[in-house]
């Protein structure tokens, strides 16, 4: 950690901890002790456990969670995981009286908060807009980002409605709902994002995005 902020680094970003949590912890604690300032980001899948995060509370400046399901049905269909729904609320509530909304720097650099991060999934326009009201019903001043880079693969199950991408009818639809719920603090991606984050091999850097596609939401859009 330490060496990392030597060489510049903005932050520490944590992909994906939820498993070595405690041993994280332990890690920040003595890497504070020893003089680490930037800030550490826990980024999640939002399947997390409220009295995990309450043992790393004040040690994550930065909570980047995913909110993928509001359907039990949904998640248990796709990720084998019908609790979903309300572990992930749970986490994200937590995750929101820890640290508050994203605050950033003269820079832009992001310093402390949560952002959530929400993908749009083919034919689930209500999936979406229920894990948008539950954030609007959260605080409204939520960042979020709404992501359109679902990208099928080849053998995708198609009884699920998974072997094709986000329309931009559907993406549109759930950018305006964004909007009308009040969650005007968002980001938006183009359609081109579908495919551009998928690792190829061919390339120095295999997990790097190809362009970027990111925007961000006015208020007036809707």
């Amino acid at each position: 950690m330490l060496e990392l902020e030597s060489e510049g680094a903005h932050n520490l970003n944590l992909v994906s901890p939820s498993h070595v949590i405690f041993q994280i912890a332990d890690a920040i604690e003595i890497a504070r002790d020893r003089g680490l300032r930037i800030p550490i980001v826990y980024n999640s899948g939002g399947y997390d456990s409220v009295a995990a995060l309450r043992r790393i509370a004040g040690l994550i400046e930065i909570y980047l969670p995913d909110l993928k399901y509001a359907s039990s049905t949904l998640a248990k269909a796709f990720s084998k995981a019908p609790d979903y729904p309300r572990v992930a609320r749970a986490a994200i509530g937590e995750m929101f009286a820890q640290v508050g909304g994203l605050r950033c720097d003269r820079e832009g650099i992001a310093r402390s908060g949560l952002l959530v991060r929400h993908l749009v999934l083919p034919g689930q326009l209500e999936n979406s807009k229920r894990c948008l009201r539950f954030l609007a019903e959260l605080s409204s001043e939520i960042p979020l980002s709404i992501m359109s880079q679902y990208t099928p693969r080849e053998g995708a199950d198609s009884s699920l409605g998974l072997e094709r991408g986000v329309s931009a009818a559907e993406y549109e639809e759930i950018t305006e709902t964004a909007l009308e719920l009040g969650l005007t603090n968002a980001f938006v991606q183009e359609l081109s994002s579908q495919g551009n984050y998928l690792p190829d091999f061919e390339r120095k850097n295999p997990f790097g995005p190809k362009t970027g596609s990111e925007v961000k939401v006015e208020p007036t859009l809707g």
